[in-house]
C-alpha cells in the first residue's frame, strides 16, 4: 500500500468516526482527566489513579438512569406497541411502524437504540480492559474484580436486549486503539467489526454473568441501582429461558437463588409504582403535586433507576400526565397508548387491582384512539420520581413457572401463577387450567401480559414462545382501535432490521432476512 493510499484510508475513516455516531468502539486518543497516555513502559493508562476509576464507574451506574430513551422509552415502543398491549399513541414516521408492523432500516428509533447501545458497550469495555492497568496500589485486587463484574453485568444487559432486538450484532469485547498508518490493518476490524451469530453472543452473555455472580457485590436491600450477584443471577435465568441457551433447570435454579437472596413480592402491587401526594385522600392536581415516589428498594425490585426531587425523570411526560406537575406538556399525544385488547384482558378477571396501576383515564386535547372525554393512559410512570424498574422478582419467578411447564409440571407451574394472582386480589386457577401444557400456557401467558404490562416484556415473550404470528396476526380483526396491518407477521418477523445508516458506514454488516 502506498503513502498516499494509506493517507487517504486513513483521512477516509477518521472522517466516518468523526460523522458517525454510532461508534462500536470508543477511541482513547486524547488526553482527559482519565487519560494518561503512555507509561514509560509503553503500555497506555487510561485511568491514571483509583478516583478516576471510581469516576468511571460511577458512569456506567448511572447509564440506565441516564440512558431513558433507548433504556426505556424505545423499548417500551417495542416491547408494547410492537405487540397486542399498545398503540403507538402519538402516530408519526418513528412510532407508527412498530404499530402496523412496517418498520425499516431508515427508522430513528433504531438508529439511535443501536447507537446508544453500542456506545454504552464502549463504555463497559473501557473499565473492563483497561481497569488492570490502573497505577495505583491503593487499588485492591477485590476491588478489581468486583468493578470488573459489575461492567460485564453492565455488558451484558445490554447484549441481551440487543440480540433479541436484531439477533446477529457484532461482539465487541476489546476496546480499538489510535489509527495510524502503521495500525490501520489491525485496527481496521475493530471499528467496523462484522456480525456475531446469536448463540456466541448468548454464550459471551452467559460467560459475563457468571463471572458476575462470583465477583460482583451481594444484593444490597438498600440500594437496588447496583450490578449485584443478584442482577447476574436474574439475567442468568432469562438468558436460560431463551431458545438458544434454553435450560429450564438453570432457570428454576437462579429463580430459587434468588429467594434466597432474599426477594420476594411486595404485598401491595400499588407499592411498586405509585406515588405519594401531599394529600393522599385528594386526586392530584396543580395545588395537590406527587412529592415523591410510594417506595424505592424492594424487596421486589432487582434493579432500578432512581429519581429524586432536583434530579428528576424527564420520560414521564411521554406516557401520561405527569402527577408532580399536573399540566405540564399534557397538550400533544402521548406515546404507548393502551390498547383495547389489554384492557378487555384486563375485564376478563374481575378485580384484578394490578389495572387500576397500570391503565387510567383523563380527558385528553385528542381523540386519535378514544374519545378525548375518556382517554387511556399507560400508568405505571406517573411521576418525575417514580423508579423505572428494569427487572423485578414478579418477572423471574413467573418464569420460574415457565420453566416448570417446559419440564411438565404444570400443577407446579399453576401453583406460582396463583402467587402473582392473589396480589392482585384474584382467586386461584381453575383446576382446568393445568389439565395441559395448552391450556397452562395459555393461563401462564395472560398472567404475564396482566403482570408485566407496560414493562417492556410482551414482545420478546410472544418471542420466546413462538406466539408472534398466532396472536399478531390475530389482533388486527379483533381490536377495532388498532390501524390496519402493513405487512403480516412471519418468522422473519422475531428480529428488526438493522439501520440502514450502520450498514452504510460499516460494510461488513449484513441486513437482516425480510427487510
Amino acid at each position: 500500500m502506498n503513502k498516499m493510499k494509506t493517507k487517504y484510508i486513513i483521512s477516509l475513516l477518521l472522517t466516518v468516526l468523526l460523522v458517525s455516531c454510532n461508534l462500536d468502539y470508543e477511541p482513547l486518543d486524547t488526553y482527559s482527566d482519565i487519560t494518561e497516555g503512555v507509561s514509560e513502559d509503553s503500555v497506555q493508562v487510561v485511568f491514571k489513579d483509583k478516583a478516576a476509576l471510581l469516576s468511571h464507574r460511577q458512569t456506567l451506574m448511572n447509564l440506565f438512569k441516564n440512558g431513558q430513551e433507548h433504556w426505556y422509552l424505545d423499548m417500551l415502543l417495542l416491547a408494547e406497541s410492537h405487540s397486542d398491549n399498545a398503540y403507538a399513541g402519538s402516530p408519526n414516521a418513528e412510532t407508527t411502524p412498530f404499530e402496523v408492523n412496517s418498520i425499516e432500516g431508515s427508522n430513528t428509533n433504531l438508529r439511535r437504540d443501536w447507537n446508544g447501545h453500542m456506545g454504552n458497550i464502549a463504555q463497559a469495555n473501557k473499565l473492563i480492559n483497561y481497569i488492570d492497568m490502573v497505577p495505583d496500589a491503593s487499588l485492591t485486587t477485590t476491588e478489581k474484580a468486583q468493578y470488573k463484574a459489575e461492567a460485564k453485568i453492565l455488558r451484558a444487559m445490554i447484549y441481551f436486549d440487543m440480540v433479541r432486538i436484531w439477533g446477529n450484532v457484532p461482539l465487541v469485547i476489546t476496546t480499538a486503539g489510535d489509527i495510524t498508518s502503521e495500525t490501520i490493518k489491525e485496527v481496521y476490524p475493530a471499528y467496523f467489526p462484522p456480525q456475531t451469530d446469536a448463540l456466541t453472543i448468548y454464550q459471551q452473555i452467559e460467560k459475563d454473568l457468571l463471572e458476575g455472580v462470583q465477583f460482583a457485590a451481594d444484593n444490597s436491600p438498600s440500594d437496588k441501582t447496583l450490578f449485584s450477584k443478584s442482577v447476574a443471577r436474574a439475567m442468568l435465568a432469562k438468558i436460560y429461558a431463551e431458545k438458544p441457551l434454553r435450560d429450564y433447570d438453570k432457570v428454576i435454579q437462579y429463580a430459587d437463588q434468588l429467594t434466597t437472596d432474599g426477594f420476594a413480592l411486595v404485598d401491595d402491587y400499588s407499592t411498586l409504582f405509585d406515588v405519594i401526594l401531599t394529600d393522599p385522600d385528594a386526586p392530584a392536581s396543580q395545588e395537590n403535586k406527587a412529592i415523591d415516589a410510594m417506595a424505592r428498594n424492594t424487596r421486589e425490585t432487582i434493579y432500578e433507576a432512581q429519581f429524586f426531587p432536583g434530579n428528576a425523570s424527564w420520560v414521564t411526560w411521554m406516557f401520561g400526565r405527569p402527577l408532580d406537575d399536573w399540566n405540564n406538556a399534557f397538550t400533544w399525544a402521548k406515546w404507548i397508548t393502551p390498547s383495547r385488547d389489554l384492557i378487555k384482558t384486563f375485564h376478563s378477571e374481575p378485580g384484578d387491582q394490578r389495572f387500576a396501576q397500570t391503565v387510567v383515564y383523563y380527558e385528553a386535547k385528542w381523540s386519535i384512539y378514544y374519545p378525548a372525554s375518556n382517554y387511556p393512559f399507560m400508568y405505571k410512570t406517573r411521576s418525575a420520581y417514580n423508579s423505572i424498574i428494569k427487572m423485578r422478582y414478579a418477572d423471574i419467578l413467573l418464569l420460574k413457572a415457565e420453566a416448570l411447564i417446559g419440564k411438565g409440571d404444570y400443577n407446579g407451574a399453576a401453583q406460582i401463577i396463583n402467587q402473582t394472582r392473589r396480589r392482585a386480589g384474584l382467586s386461584n386457577l381453575p383446576a382446568s387450567a393445568s389439565a395441559n401444557k395448552e391450556s397452562i400456557l395459555k393461563a401462564y401467558m395472560k398472567e404475564r401480559r396482566l403482570e408485566l404490562a407496560f414493562e417492556g416484556q410482551r414482545w420478546f415473550d410472544l418471542v420466546r414462545l413462538d406466539k408472534v404470528e398466532e396472536v399478531m396476526n390475530a389482533v388486527f380483526a379483533k381490536d377495532e382501535g388498532r390501524p390496519a396491518q402493513a405487512y403480516p407477521f412471519t418468522s422473519l418477523s422475531y428480529v428488526l432490521p438493522i439501520p440502514q445508516d450502520v450498514i452504510d458506514q460499516n460494510p461488513n454488516l449484513v441486513q437482516n432476512p425480510g427487510y
